[in-house]
């Protein structure tokens, strides 16, 4: 284990800066995904840390060794980083053993490093397989197994799971997580996908333009996002015209409650900002509830997005649990309410791109 502390690092290639100053900490121990639009500067930044670039400025301690500054560069294999690339790069005509113990020290081999990660990341018994025989699954798992085998400072995992199904690819990043922690790996994950970052990482790092606009928690980023394109990127976001009246404001939805920014509470026009979870159906002869009708409906099984018009003309998105229920259909009219608080954002405050339904 060791921290990772990236400091003001600058890259770029001609005219393009990949880099704008990056500053992350990833704690000893930690999973941290660093989360972006494509172009955003995350491949460069993992580069960086595994070695295969130099920063223009700026440094990258290692648990307190600079290994990267402007300049000078500690050699990749001397630095001791793991990298998990999009696909496994798994030495064909080697077994899983094989692939999994190459490059360890006679020692290592002699304690059983090599089963106890495999048993870690779930393949114990697999031994003797050969890589054409796994799945696509499997041959990641084998992946992660090769690259924590030798106790590396650092593990990077370069968007592993793009290449699978929806359905592998949620109960592999579970494993992979479990597995990191069950290790005490320090770990980053580079990842565009929203629902990866929120469902795997103890931190995000959001980067856009070559910088991290905001980084923390899950929790903090989803439900206190820094700006409205952060709030549009991490989850899907529902944004109103509305007037703040103290710790309350008046929007197409009715009054609702606010969230206070920096322990204040502005008056007058602004954008609130609210999670199509919050948005739910009222029961009947509600007298708060706000009435609408439903113009699109989206069923996912687990749950169901309703695109919902209000009678202002105002439109909402809602997501739907209630599996014991048919949600409404297009046309349906329905009544709303809001629960829990919206967050505030000035009035010109442009809201971000939201992603779709996973």
């Amino acid at each position: 284990m060791a921290e990772l502390r990236i400091t003001d690092v600058r890259k770029a290639y001609d005219r393009i800066q990949a880099l704008s100053g990056v500053d992350l900490t990833v704690r000893s121990g930690t999973l941290v995904a660093v989360l972006g639009p494509s172009g955003a500067g995350k491949t460069t930044l993992l580069r960086c840390i595994a070695g295969f670039e130099t920063p223009d400025a700026g440094e990258i301690r290692i648990d307190g060794r600079r290994v990267a500054t402007r300049g000078a560069s500690v050699p990749p294999e001397r630095r001791r980083i793991a990298v998990v690339p999009q696909e496994g790069a798994l030495f064909p005509h080697l077994s899983v053993l094989g692939n999994v113990t190459y490059g360890l020290g006679r020692s290592a081999r002699r304690a059983g490093r090599a089963a106890t990660v495999l048993e870690l990341v779930g393949l114990a018994g697999f031994e003797g397989r050969m890589p054409h025989h796994l799945s696509g699954g499997q041959q990641q798992r084998v992946a992660v197994a090769r690259a924590l085998a030798p106790h590396p400072p650092v593990v990077l995992l370069d968007e592993p799971f793009n290449a699978l199904d929806a359905a592998l690819r949620a109960e592999l990043r579970r494993d992979v997580r479990q597995a990191l922690r069950a290790d005490g790996a320090t770990a980053v994950l580079v990842t565009h996908d929203q629902a990866e970052a929120l469902s795997v990482a103890e931190e995000i790092a959001v980067m856009r333009d070559g910088r991290i606009v905001q980084s923390g928690p899950p929790e903090l980023l989803y439900r206190e996002p820094a700006d409205p394109w952060v709030a549009g990127f991490v989850g899907e976001a529902v944004w109103l015209p509305a007037t703040a009246d103290g710790d309350r404001a008046h929007t197409p939805l009715g009054t609702i409650r606010l969230t206070p920014v920096e322990g204040r509470l502005p008056t007058g026009p602004m954008r609130v900002l609210l999670r199509p979870e919050q948005i739910t159906l009222a029961p009947p002869g509600d007298p708060d509830a706000i009435a609408a009708t439903v113009v699109r409906r989206d069923f996912y099984g687990h749950d169901a997005m309703l695109v919902l018009r209000l009678t202002d003309g105002t439109h909402v998105t809602a997501r739907i649990f209630d599996p014991a229920a048919l949600p409404p259909a297009a046309d349906d009219e329905v009544a709303l309410r809001v629960r829990g608080t919206a967050r505030m954002f000035p009035p010109s405050a442009r809201p971000g791109a939201t992603p779709s339904h996973p």
